[in-house]
């Protein structure tokens, strides 16, 4: 862990206890904890692999070259990370140590290749958006979808392909199967992370239900990861709604208690930037250096995501439908 992070100056804003609890819940939308000290059975942080496919990441010069004059000057950029599940993101040993994770390592990797450091700052998933406009982070990184409501405000640079997907308590004798149309959580009580695709998603469909002469789901928004597994092992609500790879990374954790249902929307996930950023031409090229010298491959392998690679980096595709 100690030679990925050479460069990298963390400034963690929130230490508190619940660090430990948040990685075995993968929701997109984690961050600042509104339960602290709320501990779901099997909170304990999965051990990071051991691998280290960025080690042996060298600068590129065509790449760096793409960076603006300034920053490359200046030889830092202020990266904005919401860490807390994996396999994206979270502390394995503690919010005193490094984080770990497919999203760390891809974002240590890209600094590499173009010859930067990171001054990475802990923030909550739904503030690192706004903060990109205001000048506070020149990046961030979270497991963001891109939307097209996203896509009027942020620039993206896509590394992975994730999505959403839903996921129940084992044993449960609720909802058993895929969820291929919304009307299939009628009645029932669906957890999610505040700010999300996720929440976006239930709540701009929930006339569905009455169009179906059916009951309405009811969403509760967490901003904290363990409360909305604890919430699930206590049967305050029936579901949740978060990342693909979080949720299946979850599912095999057998602590966890939680079964996979399957993907529901797959969704390009991306580097974020404020609308205009000089970076993007840079982070696309980077990405696909990565992708090129067989990094990235190792990268996913490292943390069970293969299945989600992409064969180039894109600034901006449209959302899938």
């Amino acid at each position: 862990m100690s030679a990925r992070h050479v460069g990298t100056r963390p400034r963690r804003l929130r230490m508190a206890a619940v660090a430990a609890l948040l990685p075995v819940l993968a929701l997109t939308a984690c961050g600042s904890g509104d339960t602290p000290g709320t501990t779901p059975a099997g909170a304990q942080a999965p051990p990071a692999p051991t691998d280290d496919p960025v080690a042996a990441v060298r600068k590129v010069d065509s790449a760096a070259a793409l960076l603006p004059a300034d920053v490359r000057r200046a030889g830092t950029l202020r990266i904005g990370s919401s860490i807390g599940f994996p396999p994206g993101a979270y502390y394995p040993n503690g919010q005193d140590k490094p984080p770990a994770g497919q999203d760390i390592d891809i974002a240590e990797a890209v600094a590499k290749v173009l010859g930067v450091g990171l001054e990475r700052e802990d923030a909550s998933f739904e503030t690192i958006l706004p903060a990109l406009g205001s000048g506070k982070y020149d990046v961030g990184t979270g497991n963001f979808g891109v939307t097209t409501a996203r896509l009027k405000t942020v620039d993206f640079v896509t590394y992975i392909n994730d999505g959403q997907g839903f996921a129940v308590k084992k044993g449960g004798t609720g909802l058993t199967t895929k969820v291929t149309d919304l009307t299939q959580l009628c009645g029932l009580t669906i957890g999610t992370g505040a700010g999300t695709t996720f929440e976006a998603t239930l709540n701009s469909k929930k006339e569905v239900c009455a169009e179906a002469g059916k009951e309405p789901y009811d969403v509760k928004v967490y901003s904290e990861n363990g409360a909305t597994l604890t919430a699930l092992q206590q049967g305050r609500i029936d579901v949740v709604m978060s990342t693909i790879n979080g949720l299946r990374h979850q599912a095999a954790q057998p602590a966890a208690q939680t079964a996979f249902l399957g993907e529901y929307h797959r969704l390009d996930v991306g580097f974020a930037f404020k609308k205009g950023s000089p970076l993007t031409e840079a982070f696309r090229a980077a990405v696909d250096e990565l992708i090129k010298d067989g990094t990235y491959a190792r990268i996913l392998a490292k943390w069970g995501t293969s299945a989600s690679a992409i064969d180039a980096s894109r600034i901006n595709p449209p959302e899938h439908t």
